[in-house]
């Protein structure tokens, strides 16, 4: 019997069993509260009508081109009941968390609220204690824990640090795994930067911290603990995207002036397509195909994929540094698969990974093989 998988991509959730083929996770929670937006625009939009620079929008302080807003997932676990699937969605200032026993039409809203910012939720299968990122507006992120039927997170992490991808460890329903980063701030308090990811330990009854796996020069990052003691993680270079590279600091250079007349053109632009209707420019001859720049944040960087949509899918969005490393009980370390920006791995050691756009699955010592290709995937998770 094959594996089935869910991934994230592009704010959607998709279903994939290994000989089948993909499907999109319907969410009625999510359809309510797109209806309800979509109603209340509705009622709202003679606001923001007209053309007139005292009309509409421009009149009521609004931005004329929004219409009610996207409902995304955010994160996903395996849920607490065998085939189920927790999740995480945003719309606007509301966060949620939903679980599906069925996949399909049996949906159960955990949690909702619309001051906090939970993401990266990992449910525990032995009590269905939720754990998930809390982000604050200070730059900073918690590990929060939900316990079973009891409503709103604890917050079992504190300090100056971004502390995120929280992950239970089987056969304890104490105990947490995450990464963690400090912030650097300015003079002004402000956060400019993080520090290198390490990999923690944190017992959620007495807060005590255990540093698993730390170097200054990496980024340690996503892990998990099997029952026996290994530990998996991805590792990348600290700081990769932020290193000088003097060919392209020449290319920013030599570009700069044309950047900077683009920049100013495209003002302009948007300053007539608010005022008339109307774009500066207008293509000319037989509309070519354009390339679609496609951006997402994965663990602190910015990820840019500007493709064809004829190009080969199976190309990663990450280098080959983004390493999934196995460490032993023993601390010896063996590096299973380059380019790795997500993966899951399930009581057996079966393995499902991506590289951005496509789906890997490693079973014992075998290499990985692909069975889906999908543009932007963030995350992936192996149904139990």
């Amino acid at each position: 019997m094959g594996s089935s998988i869910a991934y994230l991509a592009q704010g959607r959730i998709w279903i994939k069993p290994e000989e089948a083929a993909a499907r999109l996770l319907e969410s009625p929670y999510a359809n309510g509260v797109h209806e309800r937006a979509a109603r209340s625009h509705q009622r709202h939009a003679w606001k923001s009508q007209g053309n007139g620079f005292l009309s509409g929008g421009t009149l009521w302080g609004q931005n004329p081109t929004v219409g009610p807003q996207p409902v995304l997932f955010t994160s996903l676990s395996p849920g607490t009941t065998s085939g189920g699937l927790v999740y995480s969605l945003a719309s606007g200032p509301l966060c949620a968390l939903c679980e599906s026993a069925d996949l399909a039409t049996d949906e159960r809203r955990v949690w909702n609220d619309n001051r906090v910012r939970a993401q990266y939720v990992h449910a525990c299968p032995a009590t269905g204690n939720l754990a998930c990122s809390v982000h604050h507006e200070n730059g900073t992120a918690a590990i929060g824990v939900m316990l079973k039927d009891r409503p709103g997170f604890s917050e079992v992490t504190e300090g100056d640090s971004v502390d995120t991808a929280p992950h239970w460890v089987p056969g304890d329903d104490r105990r947490i795994v995450f990464q963690s980063a400090g912030v650097g701030r300015n003079r002004d308090g402000q956060a400019v930067a993080l520090g290198p990811f390490s990999i923690q330990l944190v017992d959620i009854d007495t807060g005590h911290m255990e540093t698993l796996v730390e170097d200054p020069t990496l980024d340690c990052l996503a892990p998990q603990i099997l029952g026996d003691g290994t530990l998996y993680y991805i590792r990348r270079p600290y700081n990769e995207h932020a290193r000088v590279k003097p060919l392209r600091a020449l290319k920013d250079t030599l570009l700069f002036p044309f950047r900077l007349l683009y920049a100013v053109f495209q003002f302009f632009n948007s300053f007539s397509m608010m005022f008339t209707g109307r774009k500066l420019s207008t293509p000319a001859g037989t509309p070519h195909r354009e390339l679609e720049l496609k951006r997402m944040m994965i663990w602190g960087n910015l990820i840019e994929a500007q493709r064809d949509p004829g190009e080969d899918e199976g190309i990663g969005l990450v280098p080959g540094s983004w390493q999934l490393v196995r460490r032993s009980p023993e601390s010896t370390e063996e590096v299973l698969a380059k380019g790795v920006l997500a993966y899951d791995v399930g009581d057996d050691g079966t393995i499902a990974y991506t590289n951005g756009n496509a789906i890997f699955l490693r079973r014992a010592d075998t290499p990985g093989k692909r069975i889906h290709t999908a543009p932007m995937i963030e995350q992936v998770v192996l149904l139990r």
